[in-house]
C-alpha cells in the first residue's frame, strides 16, 4: 500500500474497505468515525462540567445536519455555482463529492445558536467552545480519508520527496481489455540511479495477465499500445506520472507458467502529501484545545476556544493551500484561492474572541 522508495512514497490503497468492492468507502468511515467519537467526548464534557449528557443526543442531530448541509452548500456556493444552480437536483448527490469545511464551518455556528437557543441553561459560546475540540479532531479524520480517496493531493514538490498517487492509474489500467488478474505498483530498488532530484522519479508497475488465449507476442504488442495510451493521453495519468510522450513502452513480459507477468518501467510525480499535513495538524489542535479543557475546564473566558480554533484551523488552512492543487478551473492563476480567501475573515474573527476572552480573564473558582 505505502512504500518507500528512497525519499518518496508510492500511495494506492483502494477507497474502499474491501478491495474491488465500491462499499463500504474509507472515508465515508472515517467520516462517521468523526462524529461518533466526538459524541463521546461531548458527553463527557458535559458529565464533567454538571450539564445533562442526554442533551448529547440532541446536540448531535444539529451538529451532522449542519456539517452535512453546510459543506455541500459552501461548495455549491462557493466554488462551482454555475454548474449546480442550472441543475439542483445535483445539489442532494454528496455521494459524489464536493464539501467545503468553510460551509460546514458556517453552518455549524449557525446550528448552535439555535441549538442554544432551544436549550436553557446553556449559553451559545459554552456550547460552541466545546464543540470545536471535537471538530478538530473529526476534521483530522476527514482530511485522512481524504488521503484514502487519493484526493485533494498537493502540487508538485520539484524533488526526490514527496507521494506518489497511483491509485488513478491502477483504476485506469484495469480498464485495458486483456485478464488482468492484479496491478501493483511498487519500489524499483533497481532505478536509484535515474533519480535526479526534480520530482520525476522511477516508478514500476507489475500487472499479473491470465494467458487466456493469447499468445506472448500477441499481448506484449497489444499491451504495449494500449499501456501507453493509457499512460500517456488522460488527465490523471498526467497529473500524477511522468511517462515519456515520444519514446517507445519500456516494458517486459514474462512467461510464468500460468500467467504472464508485465512489468512496465515508468515515471511518477512527487506531490506534496497535503491531507496528511492537514490531518496532523488538526489533530495537534484537538490536542491543544482538549489539554485546555481538560485543566480549566469551566473557568474558561467564553469565546476562548473558539477563538484559538478559527486561528489556528483556518490559519493552517490559509497555509496548507499554498501547497495544494487547485481544485477548480478558476482558481488557476489567483495569488490566493478560495479556501484561503474564506479562511481569512474567520481568522479575524478569531482574533477578536481571543482577545475578548483573554480581557475577560480566566473565571474564578466555583465553590
Amino acid at each position: 500500500m505505502l512504500e518507500l522508495i528512497m525519499n518518496y512514497f508510492v500511495w494506492d490503497p483502494s477507497p474502499s474497505v474491501i478491495h474491488g468492492w465500491e462499499r463500504p468507502p474509507w472515508y465515508s468511515i472515517l467520516f462517521a468515525a468523526g462524529f461518533v467519537i466526538s459524541q463521546q467526548f461531548m458527553v463527557h464534557f458535559f458529565k464533567k462540567e454538571g450539564q445533562n449528557p442526554e442533551l448529547v443526543d440532541k446536540l448531535t442531530i444539529y451538529m451532522v445536519v449542519a456539517t452535512i448541509v453546510g459543506a455541500r452548500l459552501g461548495h455549491v456556493l462557493f466554488y462551482e455555482p454555475a454548474k449546480y444552480l442550472s441543475n439542483p437536483i445535483e445539489i442532494l448527490k454528496v455521494w459524489e463529492g464536493g464539501l467545503a469545511s468553510h460551509g460546514a464551518a458556517i453552518a455549524i455556528l449557525i446550528a448552535l445558536w439555535m441549538y442554544a437557543k432551544r436549550t436553557p441553561g446553556q449559553s451559545y459560546l459554552w456550547v460552541v467552545d466545546r464543540i470545536v475540540i471535537v471538530t478538530a479532531m473529526t476534521g483530522a479524520l476527514i482530511r485522512f480519508g481524504n488521503l484514502m480517496n487519493s484526493e485533494i493531493g498537493g502540487k508538485d514538490t520539484n524533488s526526490d520527496y514527496g507521494i506518489v498517487y497511483a491509485w488513478d492509474t491502477e483504476e485506469l489500467l484495469s480498464t485495458l481489455k486483456v485478464p488482468i488478474e492484479s496491478i501493483d505498483p511498487y519500489k524499483p530498488d533497481d532505478r536509484q540511479n535515474e533519480l535526479v532530484g526534480n520530482g520525476i522519479v522511477p516508478l514500476n508497475i507489475d500487472l499479473e495477465i491470465n494467458k487466456g488465449s493469447y499468445t506472448l507476442e500477441e499481448l506484449e504488442s497489444t499491451l504495449r499500445r494500449d499501456i501507453k495510451y493509457a499512460l500517456t493521453q488522460f488527465n490523471s495519468s498526467q497529473d500524477y506520472l511522468a511517462e515519456p510522450v515520444e519514446s517507445p513502452l519500456d516494458m517486459s513480459v514474462a512467461d510464468k507458467g500460468d500467467h504472464y507477468l508485465v512489468t512496465v518501467r515508468t515515471f511518477g510525480r512527487t506531490k506534496h502529501p497535503t491531507q496528511i499535513y492537514e490531518s496532523l495538524s488538526y489533530f495537534v489542535i484537538f490536542l491543544v484545545l482538549f489539554g485546555l479543557w481538560n485543566k480549566y475546564k469551566d473557568r474558561l473566558p467564553d469565546g476562548l476556544l473558539l477563538g484559538i480554533f478559527l486561528i489556528s484551523v483556518f490559519g493552517m488552512r490559509f497555509v496548507w493551500e499554498f501547497f495544494k492543487e487547485s481544485q477548480v478551473d478558476f482558481e488557476d492563476g489567483m495569488a490566493f484561492n478560495m479556501g484561503q480567501i474564506l479562511s481569512v475573515p474567520l481568522v479575524i474573527a478569531g482574533v477578536v474572541l481571543v482577545a475578548r476572552a483573554m480581557k475577560n480573564g480566566v473565571k474564578p473558582i466555583k465553590n
